[in-house]
């Protein structure tokens, strides 16, 4: 394994960041959210897919065409970027048209609640007040 590798994909001290954008622009070019501690860039990686590919499928109605979807994400919806020192992360950019174009079939495709590393923090504490 090649340092490099290792280094993209195990996590910086503190773990790896997504930064999530309100495409309102209700924030300026600020995120409106940052959520640190994600221990490995596959998990970082697979939150912000699925955070993206819930905030497209909320922005869809009945009837929308691709283009119609991506208009309406572009105004209501939320981005989410990885964030690491020398790219390689996941990005929106990649997928959106693809995303736009395809409903979702599987639902666990929107879930990133499941991935979301401040969810462990929250049964820690849980655990502690038991």
């Amino acid at each position: 394994m090649s340092a490099t590798f290792d280094q993209n994909l195990f996590a910086p001290e503190g773990g790896f960041v997504v930064r999530i954008r309100d495409l309102s622009g209700g924030n300026g070019s600020e995120p409106v959210e940052t959520i640190r501690g994600f221990p490995t860039l596959v998990q970082a990686n697979a939150f912000a897919r699925r955070y993206v590919r819930d905030s497209i499928e909320r922005c869809r109605t009945r009837g929308m065409d691709a283009e119609a979807v991506l208009a309406a994400w572009f105004a209501f919806g939320e981005d989410a970027e990885v964030v690491t020192k020398d790219g390689g992360a996941w990005s929106s950019g990649a997928e959106i048209r693809d995303f736009a174009a395809k409903p979702v079939s599987d639902p666990e495709d929107r879930n990133w609640r499941v991935l979301d590393p401040r969810r462990d923090v929250d049964d820690a504490e849980a655990e502690d007040e038991a």
